[in-house]
Parts: C-alpha cells; structure tokens; sequence
C-alpha cells in the first residue's frame, strides 16, 4: 500500500498563483508515483477568488481539501489548520506562489525514506527579489536571533519542508497561541536534512508581507524563543545606576575642590530625554513579554473554521 504525503498550502488573495501551482503539482505527482498525494489549501481570509477556485479544483480532483477561516488569521494559523487536518504518513508545508519549487519534492521524500532522516528542510542561499532594507533586516535578524536563542536558527530558512508524522505530532503538541513555525521546527528537534537552492521569484501575484508584517514577525520570534531582551532591560538598568553613582561623586568632588557649582540645564534636559528613552525602550521590551502571556491566558483559538471541502458554508 502507497504511503500517504500530506501538502498544506496557506493561500491568502492568491487568485492568480493557484492555478499555476496546481498545474506544477499535477506534473510533480504524477512523476512520484510511487506515493499518494493530498493537497491542503488553507484560504486565510482571501478578499478576491481565492476560495471559489480552490472550491472548483476540490470538485474535480479529489486529491484536494480545503479549510477556508472566517477571517484572516496570518500564515502561521494557516499552518497550524493545515497541520492538524493532514492524513498522511509525510506532510510537507509549501507557498503557494512557487518560491518553494515542487521540484525539489522527491530528494526531501529520498532524504526521509532512503537517508533516514525525521525532516528534510529547505533554505534559500540568496535573496534575489528582496529590496535592500530587507536584505539588511533579514540579516541582521539570524545573527541576532542566532547569538541569543538557545535553539538553533538556521538563516536562510523557509518554511518548506518535508516531516515524518511522529514530527508533525510532535509540533501539534505545542498548543501554544502565539506561534513562530521557524522556531517550533527546531524546537521539537528530530534529524534534519537542509537542503539549499536559490531563492525564487513569485509566479503571479503580490507578496503580502510588507516590512512592518516581518518586523512584527520578528519580535515574535525573538521573544517566542529567548528571554535575553528581559536580560538585556536588566543590564541597561544596572549600567545607568552605575554611571550615575559615578556622576554622583564626580560633581560632589568637583564642588568641594573647586567650588564648581552644577551648571547646564540643557544638558539636564538632554540626560533626562535620553534615560527617559532608555527607560521606556526597557518597558517596552517587559511589556511585549506581558502581551504574549496574556493573550497566551485568553486561551482564545488560534483560527476559526467556516467552511472546508467536506462541511460547505449554508
């Protein structure tokens, strides 16, 4: 009997990729076909024809699902849904757009099956499409993500890659509300293979991640993963009652030697505004930590399900 290979595919306005995606993943499973295939749409809240389509190509090829949410939840409930819904003996997590090539599908399966490994994940060796600042920012996010986090982040990283259903139930045991795939991957652990190839462009379509979307994305992965920001509000803290301890004796000798009364208000102004600063860049820091435990308190669900293939919205 085949074995099973579970595809979870998070679509959000993506009316133009999916049929270009569907006709590479037709080609692709009918190559391997030495293993059954199920491909999972998750429509996250689309605004154009995003579930219509998907709707029509469920109708008509009955290797493929879909959950479609009440609203949009972001790519990393998308994930989860489709995590969850997944039969297969092997699930994998693909965009939709094609930067993740179907291609590379039978040397992970071959990875897994022939090498043993638990999970063969992908990274992309260059950042061809990226502007400049977000060269920059990605950057400088694994190196400090990398330096701080006790897990391993391996820059470059996508999403895209290929588990064994005791991974995939092992990253399903994270209930966890606020998520950062990236990091539970490597949190659960297992063996992975990495494979590398270069970054591609979108087929059809926009991105939807603007640089305000990835820097959120960020903080949720470093405060998700370390503690060393509430270590770092520490150290400020303790660092500026030190310089002013010293500043303290240093103007107390000063006025005793040489009689130098303290002189300077917009120099004061200036040491106020920037420990004033300091101050709120620490609380700001506890202050996301306390926002995710809240949220983590609500135990609201990460996503609501409106409709899928097999329970069609009255």
């Amino acid at each position: 009997m085949k074995k099973l290979l579970s595809i979870v595919v998070p679509c959000y306005n993506e009316e133009e990729s999916i049929p270009v995606y569907y006709d590479a993943m037709v080609k692709e499973m009918t190559e391997m076909n030495y293993i059954d295939f199920e491909i999972i749409f998750i429509n996250d809240g689309s605004k154009d024809k995003t579930l219509p389509i998907i709707r029509d190509l469920a109708k008509k090829d009955k290797r493929i699902r879909y959950i479609s949410f009440s609203r949009n939840f972001g790519k990393e409930a998308a994930i989860l849904a489709g995590l969850r819904a997944s039969k297969g003996d092997f699930v994998t997590t693909m965009d939709v757009d094609l930067q993740d090539p179907p291609s590379l599908l039978p040397d992970m399966y071959k990875g897994i099956v022939e090498e043993g490994y638990d999970c063969v994940a992908t990274k992309s060796t260059s950042r061809h499409g990226y502007s400049f600042i977000r060269k920059i920012f990605t950057s400088l996010f694994y190196k400090i993500i990398g330096s701080i986090s006790k897990i391993e982040m391996v820059a470059g990283a996508r999403d895209y890659r290929l588990m064994t259903r005791q991974m995939v139930d092992a990253i399903l045991s994270m209930t966890e509300y606020n998520r950062y795939s990236k990091g539970i991957f490597s949190f659960v652990g297992f063996d992975t293979k990495w494979i590398e190839y270069e970054n591609q462009e979108r087929v059809a379509g926009t991105t939807k991640w603007n640089f305000w979307k990835l820097f959120k994305y960020a903080v949720d992965g470093i405060v998700g993963f370390s503690t060393a920001p509430l270590i770092f509000a520490s150290f400020i803290g303790i660092l500026f009652c030190f310089i002013a301890f010293i500043m303290i004796i240093f103007i107390i000798i000063r006025t005793i030697i040489w009689s130098d009364p303290v002189a300077g208000w917009p120099s004061l102004v200036c040491i106020i505004f920037f420990v004033g600063g300091i101050n709120l860049f620490c609380t700001g820091i506890i202050g996301e930590y306390l926002a995710k435990t809240y949220l983590e308190t609500k135990k609201r669900p990460v996503y609501i399900i409106k409709e899928t293939e097999s329970k069609k919205r009255v």
